[in-house]
């Protein structure tokens, strides 16, 4: 009886996902300044913008209401393909995204760190593109926040 109860905790433990580690970067900025200024960052570091998504806009298209919170979606072919060459189901996390949404006095970024974000997939933490990956949401989202 101990062994098929020591299997079954095992096996739950095993087929839960690994919590996700996010990063907030608080900004006096309001929300459309905020992503305003990260979208140009991303451009300014040779990075793609896929999407913004006004999530503000689209409740109220439909007549509800929410405070300020929009996503960038955005990507980097040379540190997305490394990343989905190592384990394609990385395509489902990519391309990268921040969210801003509204907050006391300004707005906070938010993203996902990668490595947390990777964990539950065949590539190692410390993997250089990795690295690389939160070493650029750190500097713009910073550069966003400032």
């Amino acid at each position: 009886m101990r062994q098929i109860i020591m299997s079954a905790i095992l096996i739950a433990s095993t087929a839960m996902p690994a919590a996700a580690e996010l990063i907030t970067v608080k900004s006096s900025k309001p929300v459309a300044e905020a992503m305003d200024a990260l979208e140009a960052a991303v451009g300014g570091a040779g990075a793609t913008v896929f999407a913004r998504v006004d999530h503000q806009a689209g409740a109220a298209s439909v007549d509800l209401q929410m405070p300020a919170a929009q996503v960038l979606i955005f990507g980097n072919p040379k540190l997305g393909t490394p990343a989905m060459n190592a384990d394609i189901a990385a395509s489902l996390y990519l391309p990268l995204k921040v969210a801003v949404h509204e907050a006391d006095g300004g707005s906070v970024l938010i993203y996902e760190d990668p490595a947390s974000m990777f964990a539950d997939l065949d590539i190692p933490q410390d993997a250089p593109f990795v690295k690389t990956m939160q070493g650029a949401l750190g500097k713009l989202t910073g550069k966003a926040a400032n």
